[in-house]
């Protein structure tokens, strides 16, 4: 200790040198010393250090001075309380001297200290004291109205101060505000801009009283009618408000907006300014708020964009050519008036910007958008002035940009391909592309401006078009070609400004069909072959993705040289040999080496036949990249898709050692590679079997066994799909399998992950399998290796217990084998039915043989057998669960192969076996799901009826049976059946309104349907049960609710204003649906409520990523409060909720913020009893869990700790470890809340 003591003071004797290197020296080295963690300091050494620091600060020189400023920053945690008040009492005494430099140096020295006073909850008591200290002097210091500079870095401290420390100066607040809103009169304009910028900083937190009296004061000030300096600075000071206060300007909107109005008819272009700046903060911090005045808003900004008094834009403009106006524009101007004392384009950008906002904020607004501001904003185009040009395209692309969020495709969907006509088209949409020709027009002149920023903002909005509507520039493509090749050729173009536009092309070629281009290769090849040509990567890189797409233009895939009408041959040269350069060159960048390999692939892919001699030159290039470890994907990529190309080009020169390589990278860890040289062996064996011998397929043969296995299903399928390849296209590879892959196959065949798509692909190879007839393995040996295990006895203890799942996936190996192989069907089925009727076997042989009868019996060639009837009747009868739905699903399985033999005898059985209705209901759905509605409908008549027997039954499982056959019935002919639910709904009891209720969710698909739009019509009708009076109807009708949201939310967006107050009543505790229970001697609190409560709580979470424009998020938050305090299950949803709310939007959430820390902060907070059960100390770490990723979504948000209750929190959090390692754990480990979701199946 006393070492540390004599370092100190030896260095402070040498900080009174004489020698300013001396005393420069020693301040570094104290410095040093105090940035150690490590360094305690007695009392005496605290007040020497400070005493001499403050001293220092007077130094004549300017580099000790500095470092004096420095050392203060360290100082204050390293001091105790009195010392640091000394320190800020001498700064502030010296803030007011005379002497500047020493003015200056103070002011840092504080803003030092305010930057370094403790925020933990442990040091608030210095910190809250410091700033009472500083905060009384600055306010002193600020009322000094003789000495400017004085003022100013009073006012620069206290928003330093304010924007970090406002919670602290709670008590302050009110004098603050009186001693800084008479500066906003000041009589220089610095003074006034800093005193806003420190009530900016004071909003966020100051109680509601007193923002209700910082905005009385301007709205008295304002209608004064003061002078126009004045105003505009108060007008300026409301946009400030607005923008850093946010929500609560909403409840004094009404009186500011006519003020605000009034203002912009003052003939002052700043004042307009700062209207529309206020208008634009109202517009993003309050969109519900200013829905009224929307309107009004909107008019002012569309009469005020086009405001230009000094400029004539003349019409006839239009057909003269632009690059003669601009110079006649130049004359014209040096005569009249000077430009610089025009301010009108601050007028015309700010309202603008306004719109925006408007456009931003506004979705639900988009198809008035259309009419009101689209065609306004497209005549600006035409804006003189660059900057504002700009930003009227950044408003016309963000238009753009809410139509696409809207529209239901996204991405580029090649035009000409149906997958966009099936679906309706958004309204929006139709609106825009009646807009095209005008856009077109009014850009078409743009993109030859000299102006880089204007061709810019053109193709950033021309690319958003085309991804908004693919397809649509078809027609004007001549109109833009011109401009696109002036940007790539122009020689004063910016290279940004080149990769701008090939950018641009290349959405263009992607989303319109080849066609269109043709006719213009001529002017468009040359410019992108030079851009090839070019010293700078980037530019190279994007012309190489281009030249592919052209390639495409070219000769588009599937196309005969003749058939086309187009000759490829005069360009095939040209793209060539700049591509061929890029491909040989090893010394450039990674990303122009992979595009050339590419570009130069899909030259080969699409006209290799043009390349003549060059071609075996071209694939030793791509071998040699095979090889190369940072190119051989790509190549992998490239070979497969020129081993599929139509041309057959001719491998045989790399096939064998290409074949080698591809081998060996089935052995490496990098699964897209794994995955991309399957599907490159795959091509390879499709396309040219006839050059592969079977001995060069042996090295790729023997990785494929380490591939199948159920760890990563994907590649398995994959894998299995090349064997598939192999069996069909030269079996005699396959001569050695039996060995080496097929068990990994059957291991596959039993594994419980089994399914989709892995399972077709082992289904298609087994047959493939015995259809080759190579290896010595027949149908009966598969038939034996896929039923083995079923027939061993099974044992818990060495895993070899069968998973469901495994049965349904042997069923469908061995009806697959059986059609391959007709002649041995009846044989097979011969043993299935002795296999089920056998006594002796044993009970999983019995269930596999039930599901292989029913997958046989599917492709209907069983025929109406009655000894199979018997079999399942009786298996019915069994004592074994599993048996019995064995059968149900055999039943199921073969009346969808023969209808007219099972269906009747189906029905017959459901109105006379009462006992076993479940069974056959499950029968019966199978037949409706997997039936044509074509071959149904003659026995929809009499399914109906019989559905509508049960439709009452007690047993909730077989009413909801009940109801999923009705729904998938109706989903095959809705034009008649649709209308009849409907009526059921006013005729049944309760029960048969929850099933009726439950049907129609059964008709909602996520997928287009017929009964979309029947749908629509008169899903409403079905949501009036939102108000029936049986709480089970309810439940069920938020459960149809919650599945229309998440799968065709289009069905509801219109009528969310009339269901919204059902569902939000529904997440309401109701206080007589709780009951209490006597078990023995406890007494059991029973919530009835909580089933529907939780039904209601998932439509809102659901309703968050559909329809989030369609809810008023601020009355939505309201219910999520309330269920962080309900039950268990209802809590974990709504901390789900909170977590994505705050990543859709935080604005609103931070308006709520203190109400919402609370709920969090206890269930963070809380402890179970000791001596509770496991199970209650799981669940409470499991809801802790869940509320701290809804407190560390909210803490990501910016401006969050403003709020000084969160602050506080997150103080406490820091502070106590065991909520500090749980923080730690939800951000590291399983990501910030927001990215988890809820499983909504």
């Amino acid at each position: 200790m006393s070492s540390v003591s004599y370092h100190i003071s030896n260095l402070l004797e040498k900080m009174t040198s004489a020698d300013k290197d001396f005393r420069f020296m020693a301040t570094n080295d104290l410095m040093l010393e105090l940035q150690k963690d490590s360094i305690k300091l007695d009392e005496d050494s605290e007040r020497k250090v400070v005493i001499m620091l403050l001293k220092l600060l007077e130094d004549k020189n300017g580099e000790v001075q500095n470092l004096a400023v420095k050392c203060l920053a360290p100082l204050v945690s390293k001091v105790k309380e009195p010392q640091v008040e000394t320190m800020v009492d001498t700064l502030c005494s010296n803030m007011t001297s005379d002497k500047e430099q020493l003015r200056d140096i103070s002011s840092m020295g504080l803003k030092t200290v305010i930057a370094e006073l403790p925020l933990s909850s442990s040091g608030l008591t210095l910190t809250v004291s410091v700033c009472k200290k500083i905060t009384s002097q600055l306010i002193g210091a600020m009322g000094k109205q003789d000495d400017v500079s004085v003022q100013l870095e009073a006012l620069d401290i206290l928003s330093d101060m304010l924007g970090r420390l406002s919670g602290a100066l709670v008590s302050f607040h009110g004098s603050l505000l009186s001693s800084l809103l008479p500066q906003l009169t000041s009589p220089r304009m610095a003074v006034r801009k800093r005193s806003i910028l420190a009530l900016g900083h004071l909003v966020p937190c100051c109680s509601p009283a007193l923002f209700s009296q910082l905005t009385e004061h301007l709205l008295t000030e304002l209608s004064k009618g003061p002078p126009t300096s004045n105003t505009r600075t108060y007008i300026q000071c409301l946009a400030t408000v607005s923008r850093q206060g946010g929500h609560r300007v909403g409840e004094h909107l009404e009186k500011l907006i006519p003020m605000v109005v009034k203002f912009t008819g003052v003939e002052d272009d700043e004042l307009r300014e700062y209207c529309f700046q206020a208008f634009e903060a109202f517009i993003r911090r309050c969109p519900k708020e200013m829905s009224p005045h929307v309107a009004t808003v909107t008019q002012l900004c569309l009469k005020f964009m086009t405001f230009d008094p000094n400029y004539n834009y003349d019409d006839t403009e239009e057909e003269e050519d632009s690059m003669d106006i601009e110079d006649g524009l130049d004359e014209e101007s040096d005569d009249e008036y000077s430009d610089d004392d025009d301010m009108s384009w601050k007028v015309r950008r700010s309202s603008i910007k306004c719109l925006e906002a408007l456009i931003s904020t506004r979705r639900d607004l988009l198809l008035s958008f259309y009419s009101s501001i689209c065609p306004t904003l497209l005549t600006r185009f035409k804006e003189r002035e660059e900057n504002v040009r700009a930003d009227v395209f950044a408003a016309f692309s963000t238009l753009l940009r809410q139509t696409r969020v809207g529209s239901s495709h996204h991405g580029l969907i090649l035009a000409g391909s149906d997958a966009g006509a099936c679906r309706e088209e958004e309204p929006a949409v139709t609106l825009l592309k009646k807009q095209v020709p005008a856009i077109v027009k009014a850009i078409h002149r743009q993109l030859k401006e000299k102006s880089i920023k204007s061709r810019q903002g053109c193709f950033c909005l021309l690319t958003e078009l085309a991804h908004t509507v693919p397809g649509a520039l078809e027609e004007h493509i001549p109109a833009l070609i011109p401009g696109i090749v002036f940007s790539l050729t122009d020689k004063s173009t910016s290279s940004t400004m080149r990769i701008d536009a090939l950018t641009f092309f290349h959405v263009l070629l992607l989303s319109h069909p080849p066609q269109a281009f043709q006719p213009h290769m001529q002017v468009l090849l040359p410019p992108v072959v030079a851009c090839v040509e070019d010293t700078f990567y980037k530019i190279t890189s994007e012309a190489l993705l281009v030249t592919q797409q052209l390639v495409r233009v070219i000769r588009p895939q599937g196309q005969a040289a003749a058939a086309g009408g187009f000759d490829p041959k005069p360009f095939v040269r040209e793209a060539f040999s700049v591509t061929m350069k890029r491909l040989k060159a090893t010394d450039i960048d990674q990303e122009v080496k992979e595009r050339a390999i590419s570009c130069m692939g899909h030259m080969v892919c699409h006209l290799g036949d043009h390349l003549g001699a060059e071609l075996q030159g071209v694939l030793a290039i791509f071998l040699e990249r095979l090889k190369n470890e940072i190119t051989r994907l790509t190549a992998v990529r490239t070979i497969t898709l020129i081993s599929a190309s139509p041309l057959k080009t001719d491998l045989t020169s790399i096939l064998p050692e290409a074949l080698s390589v591809l081998g060996s990278f089935l052995r490496k860890n990098q699964r897209a590679l794994k995955l991309g040289t399957l599907a490159c062996l795959t091509a390879l064996v499709t396309h040219h079997a006839a050059s592969i011998k079977p001995a060069a397929l042996e090295p790729v043969l023997s990785e494929l066994p380490a591939l199948v296995d159920e760890t990563d299903m994907h590649v398995s399928q994959v894998s299995i799909t090349l064997l598939t390849c192999m069996a069909k296209a030269c079996p005699s590879s396959l001569a050695k399998i039996s060995s080496s892959v097929l068990p990994g196959v059957f291991r596959l065949v039993h594994s419980p992950l089994l399914q989709g798509g892995a399972l077709v692909a082992i289904v298609d190879f087994l047959q493939a399998l015995v259809l080759s007839k190579t290896s010595n393995l027949g149908y009966s040996q598969l038939l034996k290796s896929l039923t083995e295990p079923f027939h061993s006895p099974q044992s818990p203890a060495d895993g070899s217990v069968i998973h469901r799942q495994s049965y349904h996936s042997v069923a469908r190996c061995v009806a697959a084998l059986s059609s391959a192989s007709p002649k041995e069907t009846p044989s097979t089925v011969a043993g299935l039915i002795q296999e089920v009727k056998s006594p002796g076997s044993p009970e999983p042989a019995r269930v596999l043989a039930l599901l292989c009868l029913g997958e046989v019996g599917r492709s209907g060639s069983l025929g109406g057998s009655k000894e199979v009837q018997g079999v399942i009747l009786d298996a019915f009868t069994s004592t074994s669960e599993e048996v019995k739905t064995a059968a149900s699903c055999a039943l199921g399985s073969m009346a969808v192969g023969s209808l007219k033999d099972y269906l009747p005898f189906l029905l017959k059985e459901i109105s006379a076996q009462p006992r076993r209705q479940y069974l056959l209901l499950h029968s019966l759905k199978e037949v409706i799901s997997a039936c044509p509605a074509s071959s149904l409908s003659p026995h929809v008549e009499s399914i109906w009826a019989l559905l509508f027997q049960n439709c009452e039954c007690q047993e909730e499982g077989t009413r909801n049976l009940v109801a999923e056959c009705l729904g998938k019935l109706t989903l095959g002919n809705p034009a008649q059946l649709l209308p009849r639910l409907k009526q059921q709904l006013k005729a049944g009891s309760p029960l048969a309104r929850s099933t009726v209720v439950t049907a129609i969710k059964f008709t909602i698909v996520d997928h287009p349907a017929l009964i979309d739009s029947l749908l629509k019509d008169c899903i409403g009708d079905f949501l009036k049960t939102l108000q029936d009076e049986d709480i089970n109807v309810r439940r069920v009708a938020l459960v149809m609710f919650n599945s229309a949201a998440h799968n065709k939310p289009s069905l509801i967006r219109g009528l969310l204003g009339a269901v919204l107050p059902h569902l939000y009543k529904e997440t309401q505790i109701r206080k007589d649906l709780i009951r209490e229970v006597e078990m023995g001697p406890f007494k059991h609190t029973v919530d009835d409520g909580l089933d529907v409560r939780k039904a209601a709580f998932e439509c809102m979470y659901t309703l968050l990523d559909s329809c989030l424009e369609g809810l008023d998020v601020l009355q939505f938050l309201d219910h999520v409060e309330e269920g962080l305090k309900d039950h268990y299950d209802i809590r974990m949803l709504t901390f789900l909720m909170l977590a994505r709310l705050v990543s859709l939007c935080p604005a609103a959430v931070l308006q709520r913020l203190d109400r919402l820390v609370e709920p969090l902060k206890a269930t963070c907070t809380t402890k179970v009893k000791a001596g509770s059960v496991k199970q209650e100390f799981e669940k409470q770490e499991e809801l802790r869990r869940s509320a701290m990723r809804a407190v560390a979504a909210l803490l990501a948000v910016p401006e969050v700790e403003r709020s000084p209750s969160m602050a506080d929190f997150a103080n406490q959090i820091r502070s106590n470890a065991d909520m500090a390692s749980i923080y730690q754990s939800v951000q590291g480990g399983e990501g910030g809340g927001p990215t988890e979701s809820m499983d909504m199946s």
